[in-house]
């Protein structure tokens, strides 16, 4: 199946923000292990999403940060060509110089498709040409967004009124429709009230209720017949809401789409597909994930990486998995990235068993798994399993002894052992004096109970000594 992304920014971890250790596909830094609550994923994990409805993904970040570069110098302003008109010609002008479509930085698109198609296809997309020439309608060109949620000739696809269509070419008279699950292929394109285009694609590929694209592009697609051209008029609510996308869709910002549905077709069984092929929609899938890890929709995320790791799998339907030995490698490290993914959005959403389970799962394939080795050791000392969480925080220290959050938590686990008296301090050591005992980790603490200082006393004695001294010194001269 073919998937496209687009790309808008420069990249995001391939995790979801806090997986700190593994190389993702967008990789921060150098990881440190934070508070297993706040970490965000695999710092392998999460760079910038590439946000979008049809932003279904980016590729690894090299060839991403390749594209983005030579999408950038094309951040022209395109207009919407309607057909021609002899006698109203100087009208259109003036109205096409009022309503000028300016090009963002989201404009272009990374694709994952077949090498045979893929140079053909970006050459669709980087044309500053609308993909609907022939429907330049004054809907699409200058009407207001309140007017069109009022209007009559409009259909509704919710109650609300805030999900409105308006086909323009109806598919043929026996065309079916697609249903949920299914895979669809949609050509597209999406502009502001301000007709700003923010999103172009003359292939767009999904699937109809996991949550690829925005839920208006999934609503609209599954009410269209093959062949049949729309517009849609989209609420924030149904789109961006109230996080908007950057830098392209402001907050609350409508959206008013021309779509074409090409096709649909039942959605392969992962199984049955190369492990190439599921490794690309593992990854699409798992950066989805990141995508809502990082606007803190925490429940989606979760959704996305459970899917990608449905994928991510070099097992077949037939049980023959000759010749996968080659994958099983990458597979077992996208597999890490989302099991690890996967337990920090657990965490967010306070699911502490299955954050617990699933970070075992990450050991069960990387035991030395830094992340992974924190957050079970974090859970454990949180539900009191105080011996087996320091067993496996002394291992997280000793493959990383410089990283400050295992040596708190440590610090914390020390504390409850101990009854929560504060008579220790936690200090960081080299990693040579490491040994099994955590002891020289551990500084006494030098403060004392308060009280008066012999040295105090002792000056007191002299000065009242001397007093006395003097005093019958002078009472014997008198």
């Amino acid at each position: 199946m073919q998937m496209v992304s687009i790309a808008l920014r420069g990249a995001m971890e391939t995790e979801p923000c806090s997986e700190d250790h593994e190389n993702s596909e967008v990789e921060p830094t150098e990881p440190e292990v934070r508070d297993a609550t706040s970490e965000f994923a695999d710092k392998d994990g999460i760079t910038k999403l590439p946000c979008g409805p049809a932003e279904m993904y980016q590729e690894p970040c090299e060839k991403q940060q390749a594209e983005t570069e030579s999408c950038a110098e094309e951040s022209k302003t395109t207009e919407i060509k309607s057909p021609s008109n002899p006698e109203g010609e100087t009208a259109e002008t003036e109205c096409k110089e009022r309503r000028k479509l300016k090009k963002t930085n989201s404009w272009k698109m990374v694709r994952f498709q077949d090498p045979s198609t893929d140079d053909e296809v970006l050459e669709r997309d980087s044309s500053s040409e609308s993909l609907f020439p022939e429907y330049a309608t004054e809907e699409w060109t200058s009407s207001t967004f309140e007017e069109l949620f009022v209007k009559e000739d409009w259909q509704d696809i919710t109650d609300d009124r805030l999900l409105r269509k308006k086909v323009l070419e109806c598919g043929g008279p026996c065309a079916l429709q697609p249903t949920w699950g299914q895979g669809v292929t949609v050509k597209m394109q999406c502009v502001l009230e301000d007709r700003t285009v923010v999103e172009k694609d003359s292939k767009l590929v999904f699937v109809i209720g996991e949550g690829d694209v925005n839920q208006a592009l999934e609503e609209c697609v599954i009410s269209m017949q093959k062949g049949e051209i729309t517009l849609l008029l989209a609420d924030s609510q149904f789109a961006y809401g109230l996080l908007g996308r950057e830098p392209d869709i402001p907050a609350w910002a409508p959206l008013l789409y021309q779509l074409q549905l090409l096709d649909f077709s039942d959605k392969p069984d992962p199984l049955t597909l190369p492990v190439a092929d599921r490794i690309r929609i593992g990854n699409q899938k798992r950066e989805r994930g990141n995508f809502h890890f990082q606007r803190e929709e925490y429940s989606m995320a979760a959704r996305a990486y459970c899917m990608a790791l449905d994928v991510l799998t070099t097992r077949s339907r037939d049980g023959n998995d000759d010749g996968a030995e080659a994958e099983e490698e990458e597979v077992c490290e996208y597999r890490v990235k989302c099991l690890n993914n996967l337990a920090a959005s657990q965490l967010k959403l306070e699911q502490f068993e299955e954050a617990l389970h699933t970070s075992r799962d990450v050991l069960a394939l990387e035991p030395n798994n830094v992340k992974a080795l924190f957050r079970v050791g974090k859970l454990l000392s949180d539900m009191a399993e105080y011996k087996e969480a320091m067993e496996v925080l002394k291992k997280a220290l000793k493959l990383e002894p410089a990283t400050k959050a295992i040596h708190v938590e440590l610090s914390k686990l020390v504390k409850r052992q101990s009854g929560g008296k504060e008579t220790q301090e936690w200090r960081p050591k080299p990693a040579e004096v490491l040994g099994e005992n955590i002891a020289p980790f551990l500084i006494p603490s030098k403060k004392k109970p308060p009280g008066m200082s012999w040295k105090l006393i002792l000056g007191a004695l002299v000065v009242a000594l001397g007093s006395l001294v003097t005093s019958v010194i002078l009472t014997a001269r008198n």
